[in-house]
């Protein structure tokens, strides 16, 4: 654990923290050798006392005053040295603390998409977090206070051998390995306490996080209670380990106290004796009381060092654990940034899967010409969003090879290759922020003219301007703030304004209704314009002016041409169009008999959180989209 931690602690590459560093020893030096001092100064002033005969200080000041003030003195300057020490050193702690910080979220970053998957979210936070902390921790005790304890023991014991005699030192030196030997055993005993207690904290924590970002599910399922008794069941274990924590901590101070005091009270007696027999003055009985109270202060430290320090490495150990965790899938040795000249993607047997017993793509092969359009249909299950993942290499694929314009992208950057390649995914996340943070997401760098020209082209100008806020308003968590439809337009926006020349429409409009659809959809096929275009689709209607369609069943190509050519067939696709063509009518004629009886069907009012008014959504009977079964059954009911 030093070895990782020491390029954090001492930064090679900033020369002002080093000097801060040597600064703060020097400080160390100086507090140090004055804490000495004061109980000597305490010695004299009581000697003076004692004495009829002390004669006064620079023939001024009386001698018992003179030291007393020396002794006030001391103590200011031991106050001033360790305050002036902590805070010259505090920047280069909180340096390491924001180095090992940053380098962990970075790694997190790189880290592959299988890792997320398997993490809880809530968990990695509370991971960074109390790895943070205990970073600082780390780097203040080892520093401010371990490696000046040591130092100040040293001083003692040699104070007490020429003040004092071997035997002193003999008793002093006991004490300390028994009291550090005993702190050592019961810090390694409360050691699986508190990694206990840590794990519980991180399970109550994420399962908070997971209740909390779906709220709405719970309201949905009644589901409050048992909510309440998931986490309360976590948060009892970690009540159950927090008590345990507490009592061994009284445990191991009450050895401690037992240990010293026993050393203490030794001494004590042996000064006591030295001044009956007039080998020692009063003045010492008073210097060896002060020195081992003094020396207590450092020795509690010690303990305190020793416990701070291994449940900070408990603490850290998963942050690190996290460093040593390599990215599924890595930049190769020399790999180059992608050149793209046509935008030309093709696959090439391409075989995956993501656990061996199950494959999902089965010599996969297709290509999508430079700026035309290809879909992928298929069953759910049948593969069509592991193509995209497999584009963006998230994974890589178990045999075959995809190219982008002949150039395998396993031999470019994965910089460069997502930095070609737009996304405008099924489930669109937003960022906690303002709706200009979403768009500019895009391209951090552009102009404002450039983001509202985007926000334009996908359709959602019109909403921001009359949004509370504008371009400011905020989208809230998850973006929950913003209906589906405007989510979608946000994505599309972002899109736009990346402006990359192969795009990806993975389910882009599967969770919206047919109408907003439609809207979307018009939008959709004004980013694709000009750009190669995979789209990746359930719902036939928004594949039918596709240059080819391709058609996915078990990870096998099992029918590919246009609309046409495949209805003609009468295979797979014209299977799945006739279900879902079955499906619009159905919903036609329930919509019709509905309106002849003066009700009002398929009208959707959506609150508009950011300020935006509720909007009605009709969809028009005359449409050829297809509606999913379940709006039938919804609409049925």
């Amino acid at each position: 654990m030093a070895r990782k931690l020491w390029p954090y602690i001492w930064p090679s590459d900033r020369r002002d923290l080093r000097l801060r560093i040597y600064a703060s020893l020097a400080l160390l030096l100086a507090a140090k050798l004055v804490t000495i001092a004061v109980p000597y100064s305490f010695k004299w002033a009581t000697d003076a006392l004692t004495d009829p005969t002390s004669r006064p200080v620079f023939g001024v000041i009386a001698a018992p005053f003179a030291f007393t003030l020396a002794y006030g003195g001391l103590r200011i300057a031991m106050a001033l040295f360790t305050q002036g020490r902590d805070a010259i050193f505090a920047d280069v702690a909180m340096h390491a603390v924001r180095r090992l910080a940053r380098d962990v979220f970075t790694h997190l970053h790189l880290l592959s998409l299988r890792f997320h998957l398997e993490r809880k979210t809530g968990s990695l936070t509370r991971v960074l977090e109390r790895g943070r902390d205990s970073i600082e921790t780390i780097v203040r005790t080892t520093t401010l206070t371990a490696i000046p304890t040591l130092i100040e023991f040293g001083m003692i014991l040699v104070v007490l051998l020429l003040q004092f005699d071997w035997r002193y030192v003999a008793v002093v030196a006991t004490m300390i390995l028994a009291y550090l030997a005993f702190t050592t055993a019961a810090t390694n005993w409360r050691i699986a306490i508190r990694r206990a207690m840590n794990e519980s904290d991180s399970d109550a924590n994420a399962k908070a996080i997971d209740s909390l970002l779906n709220f709405e599910t719970v309201k949905y399922f009644n589901a409050e209670e048992r909510e309440k008794l998931r986490y309360d069941k976590s948060v009892a274990r970690y009540e159950r380990m927090s008590v345990k924590t507490y009592t061994s901590l009284a445990l191991l101070n009450a050895g401690q106290a037992i240990i010293f005091t026993i050393g203490l009270t030794t001494v004590m007696a042996m000064s006591a004796s030295g001044v009956r027999s007039g080998a020692h003055t009063i003045g010492d009985f008073v210097l060896v009381n002060a020195m081992m109270i003094q020396l207590y202060q450092p020795l509690s430290y010690m303990g305190l060092v020793y416990r701070e320090i291994r449940q900070a490495m408990i603490d850290i150990e998963m942050m690190f654990d996290i460093l040593t965790q390599n990215p599924e899938v890595e930049d190769r040795p020399g790999a180059k940034p992608l050149v793209v000249r046509q935008g030309r993607l093709r696959f090439e047997n391409v075989f995956f899967h993501y656990d061996p017993r199950r494959p999902i793509l089965n010599g996969v092969t297709f290509e999508a010409p430079a700026g035309k359009t290809l879909a992928i249909v298929g069953q759910s299950g049948a593969g069509k969003s592991t193509i995209s993942r497999l584009i963006f290499r998230f994974y890589e694929p178990a045999s075959g090879r995809i190219t982008i314009d002949g150039q395998d992208i396993a031999l470019v950057t994965q910089a460069s290759l997502r930095a070609a390649i737009g996304i405008v995914p099924q489930d669109t996340v937003l960022f906690n922020d303002t709706i200009a943070y979403n768009i500019r997401y895009g391209r951090f760098e552009a102009s404002e003219a450039e983001m509202k020209e985007a926000a334009r082209l996908a359709q959602i100008d019109r909403f921001i301007e009359l949004a509370p806020g504008g371009y400011e308003a905020q989208v809230g968590e998850r973006g929950l703030k913003l209906s589906g439809g405007e989510k979608q337009r946000v994505a599309i926006a972002r899109t736009l304004l990346k402006g990359p020349p192969i795009l990806i429409l993975d389910e882009a409009t599967s969770a919206l209704d047919s109408f907003t659809e439609r809207e979307i959809q018009d939008a959709l096929d004004r980013v694709a314009k000009g750009r190669t275009t995979l789209i990746i689709a359930h719902r036939l209607s928004t594949v039918v002016n596709a240059d080819e369609i391709i058609v996915l069943d078990k990870g096998m190509i099992v029918e590919r041409g246009s609309h046409a050519e495949l209805l003609a067939r009468n295979g797979v696709y014209a299977a799945m169009w006739s279900r879902q063509h079955d499906l619009r009518r159905a919903e036609e004629t329930l919509r019709r008999a509905a309106i002849e009886e003066g009700a009002t069907l398929s009208i959707k009012i959506e609150p508009q959180d950011s300020g935006g008014e509720a909007s009605e959504t009709a969809e028009d009977p005359d449409a050829d989209a297809p509606m999913d079964k379940d709006a039938a059954i919804a609409s049925d009911a």
